[in-house]
């Protein structure tokens, strides 16, 4: 029996090895990523500093709107817009240009003009890439699809192989080499287990159907239109008439809307063939007051303002779904409770940075080929890299010019520029070194990030700054201690 024991255990730290070296650097992208975006509101109400505070309503905010679209944008064949929250105090408009080209832009809340503010991907960057990896549909999808999968088999193979996990949470053994590193990775993996598990396979569930499509395919073939309305009766937009139209005054429907929704309040403003006869506005429920996602939604006729259509789902595997859904991104959560995802999201981040660190030391120790080498090099490049990449993207939004055209691309742009030639510079040099000046440079720029925020000016500025100094000396620190190893290793 124990015989049988042992070789499952290493059957199972064989899985958890191997899993962990194919997906790591991806899943590191994934969770820090994932982890900033428990703040995307936030983030992107900093990475927009021309908005203030303002009384206007969010449903007067959203019919500025649409009134500044109804003049800007009548050729587009929808809007869609995100209204106002506690936390991101302004409209989010997507619409397409006359050539066809989606637009996504902040409304000003008093104007719903978009001009004078810096156009923007905000937060929204940090959680697209969470799940997309900036990669076309469906390749960046599938690719976060399996590797949460294997963050789920990762998880419980690690658990499997720990015999002393309960006294791994209490052990701890610092400037032991690899020793530490093992007690570090147990240790996060331990403390914040269930969140671990809990995100992992939420997140997996989340995009199921790109894991298992053959049972949509059975039912619908390739019919997505079909799955999508099954999936969303109460989105089924009429199609255009071809006769032109007027919108009805969209301040009367939007105070209607939220008379029939009630506390959950207005969340998005679907506007369909806003300049046709057959125009629709949907209205959907907010959801901050529950877990699940699952919405209230309303259908207005464009031209006279009546109610079309009520919808309230109840089916109880959508309710299944969407609850699963709304455990992961948390937008459910008050303050405190985004905050324990927060430093939970940091803890598994550092979780899979520790296990791809571990690997390679281990390694290096026993038989230091170039192939080794060279995967200690690109860690430095991607675990180093891609934080110091991730705060380029706060000190771009500050140094480049607000009206540069296409600035929120260009921000991206800087990002993948600044991953790439981080990961240049630690392919050329060596890794103790690289380690020490990337670290240090991550916390230079959180330095700045913190200096630039201007914390005075509001409360998000003064989080925003306090996280970033904070973060800073947590940089700084790892900084000192990767030099102070190399100046006393032989």
């Amino acid at each position: 029996m124990e015989a049988v024991k042992s070789n499952f255990r290493a059957s199972m730290a064989w899985l958890h090895t191997g899993l962990g070296l194919i997906t790591g650097w991806v899943l590191f992208a994934i969770a820090l990523s994932g982890t900033l975006s428990v703040f995307r509101q936030e983030i992107s109400v900093w990475m927009r500093p021309e908005l203030s505070a303002t009384s206007t309503s969010p449903i007067e905010a959203s019919a500025h709107a649409v009134e500044w679209l109804t003049q800007n944008a009548p050729a587009s064949p929808a809007w869609y817009l995100n209204a106002p929250t506690q936390q991101e105090p302004f409209t989010l408009g997507v619409w397409s240009d006359p050539k066809g080209v989606y637009l996504q832009k902040a409304l000003s809340p008093q104007t719903g003009s978009p001009d004078g503010i810096r156009q923007t991907f905000g937060g929204e960057f940090f959680y697209r890439f969470h799940f997309e990896l900036q990669l076309p549909y469906p390749f960046g999808r599938l690719i976060a699809a399996i590797a949460a999968l294997a963050l789920v088999v990762g998880l419980i193979s690690g658990v499997i192989i720990h015999r002393r996990i309960f006294a791994d949470f209490f052990t701890f053994r610092p400037g032991k080499g690899q020793r530490s590193w093992l007690d570090a990775h147990n240790l996060l993996g331990v403390l914040a287990l269930p969140f671990h598990l809990m995100i992992s396979f939420t997140g997996a569930v989340t995009l199921g159907t790109l894991l298992l499509p053959w049972s949509t395919q059975a039912v619908y073939k390739h019919d997505l239109m079909a799955t999508y309305t099954d999936l969303n009766p109460a989105l089924d937009a009429r199609p255009p008439s071809g006769h032109p139209g007027h919108l009805a005054p969209i301040l009367p429907i939007l105070q209607d809307a939220e008379r029939r929704i009630g506390e959950a309040g207005i969340a998005q403003i679907y506007i369909f063939n806003p300049t046709d006869q057959a125009s629709v506005i949907t209205i959907t429920s907010g959801n901050t007051n529950t877990v699940s996602t699952t919405s209230h939604t309303l259908n207005f006729d464009g031209t006279n303002g009546h109610l079309l259509s009520e919808h309230v789902e109840k089916r109880p595997l959508i309710g299944a779904y969407t609850f699963l859904y709304g455990l992961h991104v948390a937008r459910f959560a008050p303050s405190v409770t985004r905050w324990l995802y927060f430093v939970c999201g940091l803890m598994l981040t550092a979780v899979i940075g520790s296990g791809m660190r571990l690997w390679t030391i281990k390694r290096l120790r026993s038989n230091p080929h170039l192939g080794h080498v060279l995967t200690e090099r690109l860690n430095v490049g991607v675990l180093a890299g891609l934080s110091l990449a991730f705060t380029s993207y706060f000190l771009a939004n500050r140094i480049l010019p607000a009206g540069l055209p296409g600035r929120e691309d260009h921000e991206i742009q800087c990002v993948f520029i600044i991953w790439a030639l981080a990961l240049i510079f630690a392919l050329f040099r060596k890794s103790e070194a690289a380690w020490t000046e990337l670290l240090a440079a991550c916390a230079l720029a959180c330095l700045a990030i913190a200096a630039l925020g201007a914390p005075w000016r509001d409360s998000v500025s003064a989080a925003t700054s306090v996280t970033a100094a904070l973060f800073a000396g947590s940089f700084a620190y790892a900084a000192i201690n990767t030099y102070r190893k190399k100046r006393l290793s032989p």
